[in-house]
C-alpha cells in the first residue's frame, strides 16, 4: 500500500516537473526569438543574401557609427563599439527581422545634450595629453563616454522596466502622425547641429528651447560677417586598435541624466518600433510590442558596459536590408564580423577621413524621416485634425525637443479624441429582417451562409484600431468549421457587434465557414461609424487586403463619403468589383448576382 502511495506520489511530481520544463522552454522561446527561427535557418537559401546584405550593412555602419559618435560629442571610436554590441544583443533578443539597430541619431543628440552639461570643454580640467590608459585616449575623452555611457544605462534601464510594467501595450497612444512629425523634427534639430561641420566654422555646442533658430542665426552671421578665415581641413584623428574591457557606467551622476535617458527611452523605442511594425507588415510577420521593450533596453544596458553610445534601429539602414533581400538578423550578425575586422585592423586608416564627410553621412541618412514632410498632403485628404496633430508636434519638436514634441503630441492626441469620442453618436444596429425577406429560395438561403455581417458601432480610431482589426482576423483563422445551427447562426449575425469590448460573436468566437465551391463575403456596416482618423483607415485598408489575399470579399455599407473619399485615397482598392454600398441590403445583393453570374457562365462553358 505504501509501495503505491510513493509510486503514486512519485507519477505526481515526474508530471509537475515535466510542466515545468515545458513552461521553461516556451518561456525561453518567447523571451529568446533566436531560438525559434535559428534552427530553421535555411542555409541553402538564406545565407547568400544575408551575407551580401551584411557585407553592405558593415560598410554603412562603419562611417555612421563614427559620425553618430561624434554628434554624440564623444570619441569616434565609441561609435565603432556602439554598431557592434547593440546588433548581437538584438539580434538574440529582438523580433524585427529587417531591423538594423545601433547608433542612431535621435539618441546621439539627446545623449549630447548630456555630455556637453556635464564634461563641457569650457570646464575641463583636463588636458588632451592627460592620458587615462584606455585606449590611449584622454581623460577627458573617457568622462564624455561615461556621461553618454551612463545616459545609454539608465534608458535601458528605463525600457527594461517598461517592459516589466507591459507598458508595451500602450503604444497604441502613438499614432502615426505624432511618431512621424517627432522624427521629422528631430531630424531637423539633428541637420541644423551639423552645419559647423558641413560649413567648417567654429561655434559653441547650442541646446535647449529655440536652440534651432539660434543655430541658424550663428549660422547666418557667420557667412554675412565672413568671419571664418582659417581654411583648415578637421579630420577624425587617430581611432585606437580593439576593446577595452568592460566598465561599469557612472553610477554617482544618473541622477544628473535622467532627462537625457527618458528621452533616449522613449525616442528610440519609438523609432525603432516604428521600423519594427513595419517590417512586420511588409514580410507578413508579428512582433510583440513589449518584447521589443526588452530586446532595445537590453541593446542599452549591456553594451553601455563596453562603452557605446545609445542604441536604436535606423530607418537608413533598416531601408538597406529591405533592397538588398536580407532574410534574417544574421545579415547583422555577419556586419559584426566585419566591423570586428575594423576595429581590429582598418581602423588606424580612417585617421584622415574630414568631419564634414562624417557630416554629410548623417544629413543623407536623415533623408528618409526629412522626406517625410511628404506626409502632411495625406494628412490633409484623410483627416484634417491628424494634419494639424503633425504640424504642432513637428513645431513642439523643433522649438523644445524630441521628447517634449512626443508628449505633446500624446497628449494632444488623447485631448482630441476625447472631445470627438463625447460628440460621437452611438446608432441603433440594422435590423436584419429586410435582407432575409428579399432572398426565400433555398439555394440562395445556403449561398448566403458563407456571408458574414458586421456592424460597427462605434468611432474608428487609433484607440480601438488594433483590437478592432485583431477580431476580425480571427473571423478568417478559423480552422474548423461552425458547427451552430442555422437559426443560431442567423441570430447571432444580426446582432454582431464589434467594438474594443467584446469581440462580435455572441458564441465568443466569430469565424467564417470554409468555402469549398464559392467565395466568402464580409459585410462591414459603418452606419455608426460615426469618425475615424489615419489610423483608423489604415486598419480598414490592411483588413480588405488581408482578407482579399485570404479570397474573402470584403464589402463596406453605409460609409459616410468622408470615409469612402478617405480610403480611395489612402490606397490602391482597384477596379474590378465596387466595394462600397449606400445599404446592407444592396451589399447582400451584390453578393447574389455576382454569385449567380458565375454560375451561370460556368454552365455556360460546360
Amino acid at each position: 500500500m505504501a509501495g503505491a502511495k510513493r509510486r503514486k506520489k512519485s507519477a505526481v511530481w515526474r508530471k509537475i516537473h515535466a510542466l515545468r520544463c515545458e513552461d521553461i522552454k516556451l518561456w525561453c522561446v518567447r523571451r529568446l526569438p533566436i531560438l525559434k527561427w535559428a534552427p530553421s535557418y535555411n542555409v541553402k537559401e538564406n545565407l547568400i543574401p544575408d551575407t551580401v546584405s551584411g557585407m553592405m550593412l558593415a560598410i554603412q555602419q562603419v562611417p555612421q557609427g563614427l559620425a553618430f559618435a561624434v554628434l554624440s560629442s564623444v570619441h569616434p571610436v565609441f561609435g565603432l563599439y556602439g554598431s557592434l554590441f547593440p546588433v548581437v544583443i538584438y539580434a538574440v533578443f529582438g523580433m524585427g527581422r529587417h531591423v538594423a539597430t545601433g547608433t542612431f541619431a535621435l539618441t546621439s543628440l539627446i545623449s549630447a545634450n548630456a555630455v556637453e552639461r556635464l564634461v563641457s570643454p569650457a570646464i575641463n580640467n583636463f588636458t588632451t595629453s592627460n592620458n587615462s590608459g584606455v585606449l590611449g585616449l584622454s581623460e577627458f575623452e573617457m568622462q564624455r563616454i561615461g556621461v553618454a555611457a551612463a545616459v545609454s544605462f539608465l534608458g535601458g534601464i528605463i525600457q527594461v522596466a517598461m517592459f516589466v510594467l507591459h507598458l508595451g501595450s500602450a503604444t497604441f497612444l502613438l499614432t502615426e502622425p505624432v511618431i512621424s512629425a517627432m522624427t521629422t523634427g528631430a531630424a531637423t534639430h539633428v541637420v541644423t547641429s551639423q552645419v559647423k561641420y558641413l560649413l567648417g566654422m567654429k561655434m559653441p555646442y547650442i541646446s535647449g528651447p529655440l536652440g534651432f533658430f539660434y543655430i541658424i542665426a550663428t549660422s547666418i552671421g557667420c557667412y554675412c560677417a565672413d568671419m571664418e578665415y582659417t581654411y583648415g581641413l578637421e579630420v577624425v584623428g587617430h581611432i585606437p586598435e580593439g576593446i577595452p574591457a568592460p566598465k561599469a557606467p557612472s553610477l554617482n551622476i544618473l541622477s544628473e541624466v535622467v532627462t537625457e535617458a527618458f528621452g533616449v527611452a522613449l525616442v528610440g523605442y519609438v523609432a525603432s518600433l516604428a521600423l519594427a511594425q513595419g517590417s512586420a507588415k511588409q514580410f507578413k510577420y508579428s512582433v510583440d510590442d513589449n518584447q521589443e521593450l526588452l530586446a532595445h533596453g537590453l541593446s542599452n544596458v549591456i553594451p553601455s558596459f563596453f562603452f557605446c553610445i545609445p542604441s536604436a534601429a535606423a530607418m537608413g539602414r533598416t531601408a538597406l536590408l529591405y533592397s538588398t533581400g536580407a532574410k534574417t538578423q544574421v545579415a547583422c550578425l555577419i556586419s559584426c564580423i566585419l566591423i570586428l575586422v575594423v576595429i581590429y585592423a582598418i581602423g588606424p586608416m580612417l585617421y584622415w577621413l574630414p568631419m564634414c564627410v562624417l557630416a554629410s553621412i548623417i544629413v543623407v541618412g536623415l533623408k528618409g524621416m526629412l522626406m517625410q514632410f511628404r506626409d502632411l498632403k495625406k494628412y490633409w485628404n484623410v483627416d484634417k485634425i491628424d494634419w494639424s496633430i503633425w504640424v504642432s508636434t513637428y513645431v513642439f519638436t523643433v522649438c523644445f525637443a524630441a521628447n517634449v514634441g512626443l508628449l505633446y503630441g500624446v497628449v494632444c492626441t488623447i485631448v482630441i479624441v476625447i472631445f470627438r469620442f463625447q460628440r460621437a453618436k452611438t446608432l441603433s444596429l440594422k435590423n436584419m429582417k429586410e435582407v432575409e425577406c428579399k432572398f426565400k429560395t433555398e439555394a440562395d438561403h445556403e449561398s448566403l451562409q458563407q456571408v458574414k455581417i458586421v456592424s460597427v458601432n462605434n468611432p474608428l480610431v487609433f484607440l480601438n484600431a488594433k483590437k478592432f482589426h485583431h477580431d476580425l482576423i480571427r473571423i478568417i483563422q478559423k480552422d474548423s468549421a461552425s458547427t451552430q445551427p442555422h437559426d443560431d447562426l442567423n441570430k447571432c449575425e444580426q446582432n454582431t457587434l464589434l467594438n474594443p469590448v467584446s469581440n462580435g460573436n455572441c458564441h465568443g468566437e466569430l469565424s467564417l465557414q470554409p468555402c469549398p465551391n464559392e467565395r466568402c463575403a464580409l459585410i462591414l456596416d459603418c452606419s455608426g461609424l460615426t469618425f475615424f482618423d489615419y489610423t483608423g483607415v489604415s486598419v480598414l485598408l490592411q483588413i480588405y487586403m488581408d482578407f482579399k489575399n485570404r479570397s474573402i470579399d470584403v464589402l463596406l455599407a453605409h460609409c459616410k463619403a468622408s470615409l469612402v473619399k478617405a480610403m480611395q485615397y489612402s490606397g490602391n482598392l482597384g477596379s474590378e468589383n465596387p466595394i462600397f454600398f449606400e445599404s446592407v441590403s444592396s451589399a447582400i445583393g451584390a453578393i447574389h448576382l455576382n454569385r449567380n453570374f458565375s454560375k451561370l457562365s460556368d454552365h455556360s462553358e460546360v
